[in-house]
């Protein structure tokens, strides 16, 4: 059997100008925020007052999500008082994408005048304290992927070669979705999240691992995205839902149906959460 070589697919700067140069064509407008709605976030989308609505297949050189509860558009519109540009639908490594390709969004988002990025995902959780259906702002993160989106010649318009890491996702947006949560009534953990390649679930010894090196909980997203943004001095707030509990001790099988739902449950909490933030946010 011949296995396929991993390589890398360098994202151009033409590229991403003819990327950029179509979605600007049909959205003039600067976006206040971007949003990533990854699982348990896709409800936000019907909230948002659309007015452009656009499919991946369409836009140049974006990829097309795989997955059957990522829709695979590019909403612009408002939500509440704020322009809003949104993935409905992101990439992932195990879906064949390079590193270049899943963080494609984020580029063309800076490049639309946006500097602050919404990201969600589910998650397993690795901390025996987290319960189905908690939200966890994400603190921090341990990148355990095969590559890095910043491999390769370094873009100098967007940042530095050398990126600084000490705080990827920002410290006043962390304290004031913990704010806004207490004020809504429901609990919400701070915690460290491992981005793993996936597409399978990990194992006992694998969970066991995870938990010894730092993790709170573990995923197949959002790290390739946050280092892209954080490499053009992009502020992130990211927040988990975690849809199955990973206690290597006591550990039973998962379906994905099983995560869809726990995830559809906690949907209305992370929604309201980010409806207020991006709105009493300044």
């Amino acid at each position: 059997m011949q296995f396929p070589s991993i390589s890398l697919n360098i994202m151009s700067t033409d590229q991403l100008q003819e990327t950029y140069r179509y979605i600007r064509e049909i959205i003039t407008e600067k976006p206040d925020v971007g949003i990533v709605l990854g699982t348990g976030l896709g409800g936000l989308a019907q909230h948002i007052e659309a007015v452009h609505e656009l499919s991946y297949a369409d836009i140049p050189h974006f990829p097309v999500s795989t997955i059957e509860t990522h829709h695979g558009k590019l909403i612009y519109g408002r939500l509440g008082n704020k322009k809003v540009l949104a993935m409905q639908g992101r990439f992932h490594c195990y879906e064949g994408y390079d590193m270049q390709q899943i963080t494609l969004p984020v580029r063309i988002m800076k490049m639309m005048g946006i500097d602050t990025l919404y990201i969600s995902n589910a998650a397993g959780g690795i901390n025996t304290k987290y319960n189905k259906g908690d939200l966890v702002i994400i603190e921090d993160h341990i990148n355990l992927q095969p590559t890095n989106p910043l491999t390769g010649p370094n873009m100098d318009e967007f940042g530095p070669r050398f990126p600084d890491m000490s705080e990827p996702y920002d410290p006043k947006l962390m304290h004031m979705a913990w704010h806004i949560a207490k004020e809504e009534r429901f609990y919400i953990h701070k915690g460290v999240y491992a981005a793993v390649t996936g597409p399978n679930l990990e194992t006992k010894a694998e969970y066991r691992y995870l938990r010894t090196i730092g993790a709170d909980m573990v995923g197949m997203s959002t790290v390739p995205e946050v280092i892209v943004a954080r490499h053009m001095n992009m502020r992130v707030l990211a927040v988990s839902i975690i849809t199955d509990v990973c206690d290597p001790d006591h550990l039973e099988p998962v379906s994905v149906a099983e995560i869809i739902r726990i995830a559809g449950e906690a949907e209305p909490r992370l929604t309201r959460l980010f409806y207020r933030m991006i709105n009493e946010e300044g």
